[in-house]
């Protein structure tokens, strides 16, 4: 059944980049996913189908209830979480009377929602927040919690169709399986755009965006990659193909003209020796002329038909150009010492622990447990309740929103700002690696995709001078998409320095090779090896 639909759809911005032309497509019930490389448009598709922006052109056809939760939660920190449900008048109203305020009013605001406590602490729950959430704040929560809010506030509404952008995004897997849990009970369509592999493991259906054009896929994941695979090698055996027919047409257009030339010089001659007049040999030239142009045609189309199937074959095939770098100057010997850290960070928690050599050190811990005050503490920007630490080493910072770059420079001058004293060229060699060839450095920062903006952020990081030994990443994957996701792990394969990452894909982690895990938690601390 499909709860929403829509077609033709375009949509650009106000400086002109088109971001969807012509997009149709309908969105059934049961938890659907979509997929597409970072700038393909799928935020932009989600918000003009829930209304928060209106497209160029194209129509969309929606039911009367539909919620949407955007990527980034902005909600009032200095507001409870029952205003950002939109249930404190309700919860005042019904306590006022319970208390014996028999005020019109207050029936009014309760209308039929008696059971508004008990049904919102129930909601919370389901996504895993605890018991006292209402009356709490919206700043004493962490962002998974955050979150985790936004969209109770959406699930409250009952709506017939949701739409979630990235909904998982720093949750770890306790609070991510809540979510998943809840998304399945529910009625309904759900659509959700997400590259999180624990969300696109469950979900009914994989919609791609790409070029424009949507495209279903039944099942999960699994089933989206491996119809990708059967298209590709498809495309790759027509790719094979089509370089033999245009080698086999350009063979036979080339015999064709050769032998044609021949044929008429023959022709020529024997007409002479056998005297025939001038007159009828032009005629028997224009003759064989008009049936050379015939016949050269048609071996010109069937060139080009086979040619049209050749670039046809290469686009499909084309794979994900990869990043080969190779980073020596962050070396790290294997007993230096990197880093120190022997205090009590601001949550109270006390961090003691010793990075020495390459060590590739993953930080866990729930939701609101002190994470990502402990990166802040070790990167010198929130100082320590007590205690000392030091870093040894230059060190490098890839933030969860990639906002290293000044969006009003090139990637060119954003990398030469943090390569100082290097040459143009050197950085122009150093941005190859990472994909930006020839005029592709020009662009400016703001108008990057959002996997160009990875690259080059792992590009203004990594080519920094001095050379970062130390690494620090905070999500690093969030609202990657897969091509970008791989781009990252090769980036990272050629640095040889420690790295610190906080990161829930566990696929990533694994990927990372890791040799030893810090766990942040309310029980305190903990440094051990991995495994």
């Amino acid at each position: 059944m499909s709860f929403l639909s829509f077609s033709s759809l375009t949509f650009s911005w106000p400086d002109g980049a088109r971001v969807l032309d012509g997009v149709s497509g309908s969105v059934d019930g049961g938890l659907r996913a979509l997929v597409g490389a970072n700038g393909a448009g799928k935020s932009t598709l989600l918000r003009i189908l829930a209304g928060d922006l209106t497209p160029d052109s194209g129509t969309v056809h929606r039911p009367l209830r539909v919620a949407y939760v955007r990527q980034d939660v902005a909600l009032d920190p200095l507001a409870r979480a029952d205003a950002a449900m939109g249930l404190a008048s309700k919860r005042a109203a019904v306590r006022a009377i319970e208390s014996g305020d028999v005020d019109p009013a207050h029936f009014d605001t309760v209308g039929h929602d008696w059971d508004v406590e008990e049904r919102a602490v129930a909601t919370l729950a389901s996504l895993g927040l605890p018991d006292g959430t209402l009356d709490r704040t919206v700043g004493e929560l962490s962002g998974g919690e955050i979150t985790r809010l936004a969209l109770a506030a959406a699930l409250w509404e009952r709506p017939e169709v949701l739409l979630l952008d990235e909904p998982t995004n720093n949750l770890d897997a306790d609070a991510t399986a809540f979510v998943l849990e809840a998304l399945e009970r529910r009625s309904g369509a759900t659509l959700v755009v997400s590259h999180d592999r624990r969300v696109l493991r469950r979900v009914a259906a994989v919609g791609e965006l790409r070029r424009g054009s949507l495209r279903w896929f039944g099942g999960n994941i699994e089933a989206y990659e491996a119809a990708i695979a059967s298209e590709r090698e498809r495309a790759e055996a027509e790719l094979a193909n089509a370089k033999t027919q245009v080698a086999k047409q350009h063979r036979e257009l080339r015999a064709h003209v050769e032998g044609a030339g021949k044929r008429q010089r023959d022709g020529e001659r024997q007409a002479r020796q056998a005297g025939v007049p001038k007159i009828m040999m032009g005629a028997m030239k224009r003759k064989a002329q008009a049936t050379q142009a015939r016949v050269t045609a048609v071996h010109e189309d069937r060139l080009g038909e086979a040619q049209g199937r050749l670039d046809a074959a290469r686009a499909a095939a084309r794979q994900a150009k990869e990043i080969r770098v190779d980073l020596p100057q962050t070396a790290v010997p294997a007993r230096r010492d990197v880093a120190s850290l022997d205090c009590r960070i601001a949550t109270g928690t006390h961090v003691s622990a010793l990075i020495q050599g390459p060590e590739r050190i993953v930080l866990s811990g729930p939701n609101g447990s002190g994470k990502t005050t402990l990166l802040r503490t070790l990167l010198g920007e929130w100082e320590p309740l007590d205690g000392n630490v030091t870093v040894s080493v230059p060190c490098g910072y890839l933030p969860q929103r990639l906002d290293v770059l000044d969006p009003d420079r090139s990637v060119v001058d954003n990398v030469m700002a943090r390569a100082v004293g290097a040459a143009p060229h050197e950085v122009r060699e150093g941005l190859a690696k990472f994909l930006f060839r020839g005029d592709a450095g020009q662009a400016m920062a703001r108008q990057l995709s959002g996997g160009e903006r990875l690259r080059a952020a792992l590009a203004a990081v990594l080519l920094a001078r001095p050379a970062p030994q130390l690494l620090i990443l905070d999500e690093p994957t969030n609202n990657l998409d897969f091509a970008s996701r791989t781009h990252l792990l090769e980036a990272l394969a050629g640095f040889q320095g420690a790295v610190i990452v906080v990161s829930h894909d566990a696929e990533f982690v694994e990927q990372l090779r890791p040799t030893r895990r810090w766990v942040v938690s309310g029980e305190g601390f903990t440094d051990r090896a991995w495994g």
